[in-house]
């Protein structure tokens, strides 16, 4: 039961799928997507299945083909074979449409970020959804806990026996274990690389780190940036001027503000609309919506520079629309 919680904490968080609804799982008869395909028909969510049949393995991949059609109750496409795991996975995903989840874990976003660390020297891991509605419900949970809760549910699952001769193999039976060696952490540590939650400044997490040091009496600090931070005991508050973000300059009179980078699930405060649909109707593009500043109360956006206003907010700076 805790894996399911944790797979729906995940959901929850990122707004991958909502309650009840509908999503296609794109299995291939591993440990790790039958055990997407299990947990969410266990979490009440409408599933079906499609497997995407490329015929690289001969016999083993007609296998794979009934193994998903007759225990998954998966739709096979059959496809034409690619060259590099990149285009296989694109081809997959050009094939199919709507709201579709992989079974993409933990472990594969360890593989992920050592792979890309190694190539191009960046962090960037596996997004927990896509910008083509394909969605990761997996990505907080290890490939041996899907292994454990196929055997704990008596679930059948299939092996690739091509996994070792690939370069996310390579990672997994060469690189992962002598990281492990290094240090017991290792994994967990790189996993953490890939969070796009953005970060404080250095400085500004060592100073507030000093003043949750200790607990006793009142401590004040200058986080810089014209922001004070004050600890009584234990709590922190924060004082500002206006706030500097981008092209805009952003204050308020009103104590309980706070600005802040998008999250997902964000909705206008007093309404049902989506700050996902704000965007779209404001014409945002995708790339700059995660950079656009959002100022918010009691984790309801009251207002979004340049596009929603609120009369107790003042901004100043780059004007869009207004809703």
């Amino acid at each position: 039961m805790e894996l399911l919680e944790r797979i729906e904490a995940h959901i929850r968080r990122h707004d991958l799928i909502e309650p009840g609804g509908e999503v296609m799982c794109l299995v291939s008869g591993g440990a790790d997507s039958t055990c997407l395909w299990h947990a969410l028909r266990e979490l009440g969510y409408g599933v079906s299945a499609v497997h995407v049949n490329h015929g690289l393995r001969g016999e083993e991949s007609e296998a794979d083909a009934a193994f998903c059609r007759d225990v998954l109750e998966a739709e096979v496409i059959v496809a034409t074979p690619a060259s590099t795991e990149a285009e296989l996975r694109n081809l997959r995903y050009s094939l199919t449409g709507g709201l579709r989840a992989t079974g993409h874990t933990s472990s594969d976003q360890v593989e992920t970020v050592v792979y890309r660390l190694a190539a191009s020297g960046s962090t960037r891991g596996i997004k927990p959804k896509r910008e083509d509605g394909v969605v990761r419900p997996l990505l907080t949970v290890w490939r041996e806990e899907t292994e454990a809760y196929c055997r704990a549910h008596r679930l059948a699952y299939r092996t690739d026996s091509t996994n070792p001769d690939t370069l996310r193999g390579l990672i997994r039976e060469q690189l992962v274990p002598l990281l492990r060696q290094l240090h017991p952490a290792a994994e967990q540590n790189i996993a953490r690389l890939a969070d796009e939650r953005p970060r404080l400044p250095r400085h500004m997490e060592d100073t507030l780190l000093e003043l949750l040091a200790t607990r006793d009496g009142t401590k004040a600090a200058d986080l810089g940036g014209g922001i004070r931070a004050t600890r009584e005991y234990g709590r922190i508050s924060l004082e500002h001027g206006p706030v500097r973000w981008g092209p805009w300059s952003i204050e308020s009179d009103v104590p309980g503000l706070e600005v802040r980078a998008r999250r997902p699930g964000d909705r206008l405060a007093g309404r049902r609309k989506k700050l996902q649909d704000v965007f779209v109707d404001a014409k945002v593009p995708r790339r700059e919506r995660n950079s656009w500043p959002v100022v918010v109360r009691d984790e309801e956006v009251v207002a979004v520079p340049g596009i929603v206003e609120d009369p107790q907010v003042r901004v100043t700076g780059l004007r869009v629309t207004r809703t």
